[in-house]
């Protein structure tokens, strides 16, 4: 898929340095779930693991092709937010130096079209994290309407618990 800036792609064993470049970054994995990687070996493992869903593709730069983030819809069975065929769960993130160029917006509308037009989706699920201000400022600009709020969610791989929100984004309010 590609955008004005981006080309959003399949995860490839050869991106494991760039995922390491900007996922060992503490600022980007805790708050949206994850620790951060320790070595390409583990984001080398990450990609083969976590980032090879059906929907799982690397966020790259058209000047140069390099991944610096990740966006996946998270279909039914990879998803607690939805039983539904129907309704998948977007989730993302992007390397800190590319924050604040609205290069997440772009490539969410783009996923959001995606869902929508080609897999068939009718209800695009989406959350973050207390504190995550960054990812909610994204979901508004998109416009995703909020939902609700969950105290004590688990947050397995960091080992504690958070308050989620979550939002939605339905096939008939993106078509207005």
């Amino acid at each position: 898929m590609v955008t004005e800036r981006l080309i959003l792609r399949r995860w490839e064993d050869s991106d494991a340095e760039d995922l390491y470049k900007y996922a060992s970054d503490p600022d980007v994995g805790p708050i949206a779930g994850w620790p951060p990687h320790h070595s390409i070996d583990e984001s080398r493992e990450v990609i083969k693991n976590v980032l090879s869903g059906k929907e799982a593709y690397a966020i790259c730069l058209k000047e140069d092709g390099r991944a610096v983030g990740a966006i996946e819809l998270k279909l039914n069975g990879h998803t607690d937010m939805t039983e539904r065929d129907d309704e998948c769960e977007m989730g993302y993130w992007l390397g800190k130096p590319f924050w604040g160029q609205g290069i997440m917006p772009e490539a969410v509308k783009e996923m959001l079209r995606h869902a929508f037009e080609d897999c068939g989706m009718q209800k695009v699920w989406i959350g973050y994290y207390e504190g995550n201000t960054k990812s909610k400022r994204v979901q508004e600009k998109c416009g995703f309407k909020y939902q609700w709020r969950s105290e004590n969610v688990d947050v397995p791989l960091m080992h504690e618990k958070r308050t989620g929100y979550v939002s939605l984004m339905t096939k008939e309010d993106w078509l207005h």
